[in-house]
């Protein structure tokens, strides 16, 4: 099936436009057909927050240590207790916001569409020190090993101190004539930055000193015009037990192996929403909006659903033996992650839900984009009582 690229203004990259898959009218959505339950839904708190009026910002909830932080696309960054929803605290950064929050180690780090990365104590709030990049920040920063990895939209990747807020080196990718809106986060282990790039190459920088420890092509770019041949690797890295799984558009779903960078298995399936994973099983949303699991170990397919096609799913993600994906309406389509069947359906408000939920201790958050934050817990329904 072809469906039309939608192409973006140019975005001040460094060659050129920015593309997003978008559907055809004459593919509508899958009509939603009633469902008998097997899972009760508790909604356990929900805030009503600032909407995105850019569909496509890299703003996601973030936890750490029983704190939800959120940030809004004005400029606020927002802390809540997870449990309860309290507001803990909120400050105003006075600056859009493009990317983030990511949190770790005390800290918390956002990117803004005019080229800044602000670094906050997550105890209050308070600003530690803001920092020029090279441009707009439209990925989740990560922290670590006293530093912040940042990815900026024209294919660079910063390391920033922690303590100085100075760059300590940078890494620069070319980016292609067409890319999708948006990067995938880079992820901080032992020694390395592991990140995706708009090329379809997964390369792991060493933390001390920005060189390339390896390279792996997840996919190369095919077809005869510019538009066929985007391949970003938009959606986030999932690294499971020394293998990084990643999803690229226009391309393939690979397994890597974090240590070498040698490629262990891959297969074509499209994505740009993203994929979730444990040692067993991947779980991934495809471009047509199926939901596949694959066997982790070599790719197979073990099941795929195809009873949400067309509904912009968000990728998906695992909790307690189910799997939760977001929709286009704001519904929430919790499936067995044993054979993918529908076991619930609730919803979280009337806006999109595109990025993944966030699973903590068998809690989801959900963040639709009119600004709806949801936690939400599911349980099991007894037969008896259906």
């Amino acid at each position: 099936m072809i469906r039309p690229l939608l192409l973006w203004p140019l975005l001040l990259l460094l060659t050129g436009c920015s593309v997003f898959s978008a559907k055809d009218n004459a593919d509508p959505p899958a009509e939603l057909v009633e469902l008998e339950s097997e899972l009760k839904i508790k909604t356990l708190w929900s805030r009503s927050l600032e909407g995105s009026e850019d569909a496509y910002l890299k703003i996601a909830p973030a936890i750490s240590e029983g704190r939800l932080y959120i940030a809004e696309p004005s400029g606020e960054v927002l802390a809540f207790d997870a449990l309860t929803g309290k507001k803990l605290w909120s400050v105003d950064l006075d600056v859009p916001i493009s990317g983030g929050p990511g949190v770790n180690e005390g800290l918390l780090a956002v990117g803004t569409q005019e080229a800044e990365l602000i670094l906050l104590d997550t105890e209050d709030g308070s600003q530690r020190w803001r920092q020029a990049v090279s441009s707009e920040v439209l990925s989740v920063p990560a922290i670590g090993r006293g530093q912040v990895i940042c990815r900026t939209i024209d294919g660079r990747v910063m390391s920033i101190d922690i303590d100085t807020g100075q760059t300590r080196w940078a890494y620069d990718r070319t980016v292609p004539v067409l890319t999708l809106r948006g990067d995938s986060s880079p992820i901080i282990h032992e020694t390395q930055a592991l990140v995706g790039f708009a090329n379809g190459k997964l390369v792991a920088l060493q933390l001390d000193n920005g060189m390339a420890a390896w390279e792996a092509a997840i996919t190369t770019p095919k077809g005869r015009t510019e538009l066929e041949r985007v391949v970003d690797i938009d959606a986030e890295l999932k690294l499971v037990e020394g293998t990084i799984y990643a999803a690229a558009f226009h391309g393939e779903v690979a397994a890597v192996s974090e240590t070498s960078g040698v490629i262990l298995w891959q297969r074509e399936l499209s994505s740009h929403a993203g994929l979730d994973a444990d040692w067993r099983q991947i779980y991934v949303s495809d471009e047509e909006d199926h939901i596949w699991s694959l066997d982790a170990t070599n790719g197979a397919t073990l099941w795929q659903q195809k009873s949400l096609h067309a509904r912009r799913l968000s990728a998906p993600a695992m909790v307690d033996g189910y799997l939760v994906v977001g929709d286009y309406d704001g519904y929430l389509h919790w499936l067995s992650q044993y054979d993918g069947r529908q076991l619930a359906r609730s919803r979280a408000g009337g806006d999109r839900i595109r990025v993944k939920p966030l699973v903590h201790d068998g809690i989801v958050y959900v963040l639709g984009e009119g600004g709806k934050l949801s936690a939400l817990q599911a349980e099991p329904i007894e037969p008896d009582n259906r």
